[in-house]
């Protein structure tokens, strides 16, 4: 494959249908994104591996929603890894490109030899859904169980959403000739939209929250392991790319369940910080409560958690009763 196709489907979501199986699905490829995130930050490996994982779920499941605005996803935890937070900004208008940004808090002594999501502890996974001004912004959350961050998405769906839904993700260091070492991260959606909304007393997965597995039998039991088996057969580095086009590695996998795909969503590393939104966040507080922020050479400073983005302000026009109220 040559380096120009390769740029194309980098910072990708490929949507797809498998018409035999009445499924839906998404291919996500993330090269630049993960860069954009990552370099921000001085993170440990492990934990540029559940940002990576983070990121990648973000991309996929951002996608598979009629989003006008703001998705996000956040782990919170009593771990290692405390907290890791995503956003997904849509595209203002068609064509452009979805904009992802995320952050990882964690304590670095904390940190042991074991496996990424042993980094995190007893806490929640929670997706939130905003849809912008004048609407009510929703979220679910699950436990974080099941061995990945992977898994804990899909409990949601099955969960909160009743939607059988699996993800197999791939991503770790790229070593490409001509290239400088960097992350890059690749994963399927694959996500059963059943013909009415089943009732199920219990599950059978960690600490008895449903599973996917659960949710569906007879046909779209049979239709679902039988996809999910095919999926099984994916190998990293057809997920991660880059020789692999999305769409060869759909006919690879699915030949027989007639996938039909869609429009790819481009997606780029941004972030909706600015000045303006750093004294509205500001505007809570009292002067008494500004003056106690305010550096010895007189200023009040911010950073952004997701971009390093630093300001610089003068504390007599932030806070509350900054214009003399």
């Amino acid at each position: 494959m040559s380096l120009g196709t390769k740029i194309a489907w980098d910072d990708t979501v490929l949507p797809f249908q498998l018409d035999v199986s009445d499924m839906r699905g998404r291919v996500a490829r993330l090269d630049g994104v993960l860069d954009g995130i990552l370099k921000q930050h001085d993170y440990p490996e492990k934990v540029e591996a559940l940002v990576a994982e983070m990121a990648l779920l973000t991309a996929l499941i951002g996608q598979t929603v009629s989003l006008r605005w703001k998705l996000s996803l956040q782990v919170q935890s009593k771990g290692a890894v405390r907290m890791i937070a995503t956003d997904y900004f849509a595209p203002k208008t068609e064509g452009e490109p979805a904009r992802i940004r995320a952050y990882a808090s964690f304590d670095r002594d904390r940190l042991t030899d074991s496996a990424p999501f042993d980094q995190v502890g007893e806490g929640y996974f929670a997706i939130m859904i905003d849809q912008g001004e004048g609407t009510q912004p929703y979220q679910g959350i699950t436990p974080l169980a099941g061995g990945s961050l992977s898994a804990c998405a899909e409990a949601y769906f099955a969960q909160s959403e009743q939607l059988p839904t699996r993800f197999s993700l791939s991503f770790g260091k790229s070593t490409e000739p001509g290239f400088g070492e960097h992350w890059r991260a690749g994963g399927v959606m694959l996500q059963h939209m059943p013909k009415a909304s089943p009732f199920v007393a219990s599950g059978e997965g960690d600490g008895n929250i449903l599973t996917a597995n659960d949710l569906v039998d007879g046909d779209e039991g049979e239709n679902w392991g039988r996809v999910n088996i095919l999926l099984d057969t994916v190998e990293d580095l057809e997920l991660i790319g880059p020789s692999v086009a999305p769409t060869d590695l759909l006919i690879r996998l699915f030949h027989e369940e007639q996938p039909r795909v869609y429009d790819a969503q481009p997606v780029q590393f941004g972030c909706t910080c600015s000045e303006d939104r750093v004294r509205q966040s500001l505007s809570i507080y009292s002067a008494k409560d500004i003056e106690k922020m305010t550096t010895p050479e007189g200023k009040v400073t911010a950073d952004c958690q997701f971009c390093g983005a630093h300001y610089v302000l003068d504390p007599a026009t932030v806070g509350f009763d900054a214009d003399g109220a």
